[in-house]
């Protein structure tokens, strides 16, 4: 069975069961316009699709915001604060960890989300994505106490996301290979989605979080630009396929203020 057949019969199987197959799509890593952005806003506008863009506050200004102003169906999330890196050469990539005192690291985010909510006004939506979807356990609490919404980072989300406040709402599928900075390809991408709607479909993984699709326009090579019309245009045509936007997405469930 090829790749994309098996997404369809996947998706057959949510149709069969009278259920839609969720999807939403983050993409990181925005500060100011560019021929990239201008594509994927083109990709998101021909379908008219809901899109979460991952903003970095730190370099983000009016530009982006003038640019942003006549698309309807973008919201913005905060991209930690600089998107810079604060662990040793021998550790993973960080920006929201445990190298700073906490005070400091929210200190940044607050500041950050100031200029969001200042640079576009309802559009943003105060949830965090933190640079390479890592974050330290100790800044998680923190978001909460601070009123932030929700938190995205990549990978299933656990059944109960113990911070009382705090949506959780994850992104499921990296298009990139970031080993060589080229698309990792169609039938590894696809494997993916499959897996993760059939683990929520069975009950194996939370059926209410949608599968996230995880973009980065300023590093898509032309096979992952090709990619992603094709996925989204695959998913949109099927019955069962449902893209939903941030607001939808990251509701508190009823009767709790978890994350279910």
């Amino acid at each position: 069975m090829s790749s994309w057949k098996a997404l369809r019969s996947e998706l057959d199987r949510w149709q069969e069961a009278g259920r839609p197959a969720s999807f939403w799509w983050r993409d990181d890593d925005a500060e100011t316009p560019s021929p990239a952005l201008d594509r994927l806003l083109a990709l998101r506008a021909a379908r008219d699709l809901p899109l979460a863009l991952a903003v970095v506050p730190a370099g983000a200004g009016a530009a982006l915001a003038e640019r942003l102003a006549r698309e309807t169906g973008v919201r913005v999330l905060q991209h930690g604060y600089a998107h810079r890196n604060y662990a040793s050469e021998t550790e993973k990539t960080i920006e929201l960890g445990s190298h700073r005192p906490l005070t400091k690291v929210m200190a940044e985010l607050r500041s950050g989300r100031g200029q969001l909510e200042t640079l576009f006004g309802r559009r943003f939506h105060d949830i965090v994505v933190p640079p390479w979807n890592r974050i330290d356990g100790r800044v998680i609490g923190a978001l909460g106490r601070a009123g932030y919404r929700g938190l995205s980072v990549y990978g299933p989300r656990a059944r109960r996301f113990a911070t009382p406040g705090l949506v959780q709402v994850n992104v499921h599928l990296d298009v990139m290979n970031w080993s060589n900075h080229r698309f990792l390809g169609a039938a590894t991408v696809l494997k993916r989605a499959v897996h993760h709607l059939r683990l929520r479909r069975e009950g194996a993984a939370d059926v209410t979080e949608p599968t996230g699709l995880m973009t980065h326009h300023l590093a898509h090579d032309r096979a992952a630009w090709d990619f992603i019309a094709r996925f989204l245009d695959e998913t949109t045509a099927h019955p069962a396929g449902h893209w939903i936007g941030t607001a939808l997405a990251f509701r508190p469930p009823r009767g709790s203020d978890r994350a279910s």
